[in-house]
């Protein structure tokens, strides 16, 4: 069983950033992806980036250039650079990561809230 820990949420004014951390504890594995989704009130969860073993790494068009996924595959942790927010980034945030067994696990959410 893998446990996930995100941290990092808050609120911050717009054109802040904000770094977000989602540690994996428990069973040592190894993860094929490690990924950001978030939801925002009355709206689907979706995806804002991931990154998959080997180094790549996708983003959503609504934080292209402004956010940055990275993972310390040492640390089994995945990070979340946020530069530039705007309030419509306001969201709990979710840390998901799939292993090589394709088991896939997911975080309880950071709240990011984003505002004057």
């Amino acid at each position: 069983q893998v446990q996930l820990v995100e941290s990092g949420g808050g609120l911050v004014q717009p054109g802040g950033s904000l770094r977000l951390s989602c540690a994996a504890s428990g069973s040592i594995v190894t993860f094929y992806v490690m990924a950001w989704y978030r939801q925002a009130p009355g709206k689907q969860r979706g995806l804002v980036a991931n990154a998959i073993s080997g180094g790549i790494t996708n983003y959503a068009d609504s934080v292209k250039g402004r956010f940055t996924i990275s993972r310390d595959n040492a640390k089994n942790t995945v990070y979340l650079q946020m530069n530039s927010l705007k309030p419509e980034d306001t969201a709990v945030y979710y840390c998901l990561v799939v292993d090589t067994s394709q088991n896939t696990y997911w975080g309880h959410g950071t709240q990011v809230t984003v505002s004057s």
